[in-house]
């Protein structure tokens, strides 16, 4: 762990790792969502929320609960990925899972926007909404978890050994003393 100004933020090794996992469910969200659909016919978009879950909904539980839930999936790794790429420690809890759905429900409406101009692929607000709830819930059932782990994991290292002390007249090299060879 390493400490930077007011909170503490992780080690690189797990910032870096949120980084490259968050890019390749990024690029995983892209190729799911942004590929045309060869379609006879498509609906209209779906501007006014709940509409398109209700729809879902007269169509059976099944079906339902597999629409809904494949939204629901689809971005709810952000909802872990993201606090780890940011890699902040000691984050307000529910700043951090504002911020996290904010951030993963504006990438949604990019790509709901982005789908717009791909052959097949409609506009559905409600998409936006559950892509938002997956990530939440992803978030509350991860994140407080990894966070604690990581502090109490920090309490417990050792503390390393100070190689500067501060003085009045400033920062000056602190050099380990070494006994005497046998």
């Amino acid at each position: 762990m390493q400490g930077h100004g007011p909170g503490r933020t992780a080690d690189i090794r797990f910032r870096v790792a949120g980084i490259l996992l968050l890019v390749t469910q990024l690029a995983f969200i892209a190729w799911v969502s942004l590929r045309p659909l060869t379609a006879t016919w498509v609906t209209a978009a779906n501007l006014e929320p709940l509409a398109s879950i209700r729809g879902d909904l007269e169509l059976g539980f099944a079906e339902a609960t597999r629409r809904i839930g494949r939204e629901l999936l689809l971005y709810a790794p952000l909802g872990v990925l993201l606090p780890l790429a940011g890699g902040r420690i000691d984050a307000h809890r529910l700043g951090s899972l504002l911020r996290t759905v904010l951030a993963s429900a504006l990438i949604s409406c990019s790509v709901e926007l982005a789908q717009s101009t791909i052959a097949g692929q409609v506009v559905d607000v409600d998409t936006v909404l559950i892509n938002a709830l997956g990530v939440a819930l992803a978030h509350l059932a991860v994140v407080p978890a990894v966070r604690g782990w990581l502090r109490r994991r920090d309490q417990s290292a050792p503390e390393p050994a100070l190689l500067w002390e501060e003085t009045a007249a400033g920062v000056t090299p602190k050099i380990p003393r070494v006994g005497i060879a046998p």
